[in-house]
């Protein structure tokens, strides 16, 4: 028999008295996710009746308009604020028309939306890359991006999202300039109101592959490390981020997430504007892969990657998990 011996007078730190109930666990707990800090991320398509879904990121859809409102319906009745629709044009065009169509399917959808659940917050990303017939983020030129017209195009995208109903815009493509010509092309349009969550710090990252599959939107030549970032860089980050504030950015994000906690906090330690994390399609993919398999707890995983954003510094976090969180974090 195993001899049990005395507590140790000498040990006057003892850090588990605050572990030791699952009260006094919640008590202490520095960091707090809800599902106030979700935006959920969705696909929509031309068609009717469609619910199409995506062979590498299990459990999410391409929707048709028609089909949409009960998905954001059940969103909302679940706590989420707030979806950002990514959009799958019926056609494509050297600088992605459809884009600024007041009849594109990222219009129609911010309608149908707005119609279903006026309160919830629409948020638009704007960059061409999904639908232009080279799959690049800008207008090309002899295989070379163009910066400065492309702009101009950027701010009639934001526009026709405004015009739409849409509450912010979120500027992707990492193109020099694009938050303030965005900024400039809805205050003349007359939408002084409508915020800008900028991809402030977009990196140029291998996780992005089953975003690309669910879009349909890969570049069908070359890469995007000519305008997203290097991943071995934080200080550029840092610049990006004061650039895209002086500029006029409401809300600040870094993309990805997980493999960039590090700049997160950089980020968050520097500027005090409202900060988001998206929780990429890769590292969806990773998560849903393993529990598929059986080799992780699918709902311990997410809720703790979620909460390592949180810690980081993000107030926001965009992820394809919202309404799984959202339900595990009600039934907590």
């Amino acid at each position: 028999m195993t001899e049990i011996l005395p507590h140790r007078a000498d040990l006057i730190h003892r850090p588990r008295r605050l572990r030791r109930t699952p009260a006094i666990r919640r008590m202490v707990r520095e960091t707090s996710l809800s599902t106030d800090d979700l935006i959920y991320p969705l696909f929509v398509r031309h068609g009717h009746d469609v619910q199409l879904e995506i062979p590498s990121m299990p459990g999410q859809y391409q929707w048709s308009i028609d089909r949409l409102p009960g998905e954001v319906g059940t969103a909302a009745e679940l706590g989420i604020p707030a979806v950002i629709p990514f959009g799958i044009p019926a056609t494509k065009d050297s600088i992605g028309s459809e884009n600024f169509a007041s009849d594109g399917i990222v219009q129609q959808a911010i309608r149908a939306i707005k119609d279903a659940v006026p309160e919830l917050v629409v948020i638009t990303d704007v960059c061409m890359c999904e639908y232009t017939d080279h799959g690049h983020c800008g207008i090309v030129e002899n295989g070379r991006i163009l910066n400065d017209p492309t702009l101009e195009v950027l701010g009639r995208v934001a526009v026709s999202h405004a015009e739409a109903g849409a509450d912010m815009v979120a500027p992707s493509g990492m193109m020099d300039g694009m938050v303030a010509a965005i900024r400039q092309a809805l205050d003349e349009a007359g939408f002084p109101e409508v915020g800008i969550l900028s991809y402030a710090a977009k990196y140029a990252s291998s996780f992005y592959g089953p975003f690309r599959d669910a879009a349909e939107g890969a570049p069908k030549f070359g890469d995007r490390k000519s305008h997203q970032m290097d991943p071995a860089n934080v200080r550029e980050a840092v610049r990006e981020v004061a650039l895209d504030i002086a500029e006029g950015a409401d809300i600040l994000m870094v993309k990805p997430a997980l493999p960039y906690l590090d700049v997160i906090r950089v980020v968050h330690d520097n500027f005090d504007l409202p900060l988001a994390a998206y929780n990429v399609s890769g590292e969806y993919a990773m998560i849903k892969a393993a529990a598929q398999n059986g080799w992780l707890d699918e709902r311990g995983v997410v809720l703790e990657a979620l909460t390592s954003m949180k810690r980081a510094g993000a107030d926001l976090i965009l992820t394809y998990f919202a309404k799984e969180a959202a339900e595990w974090l009600m039934n907590a």
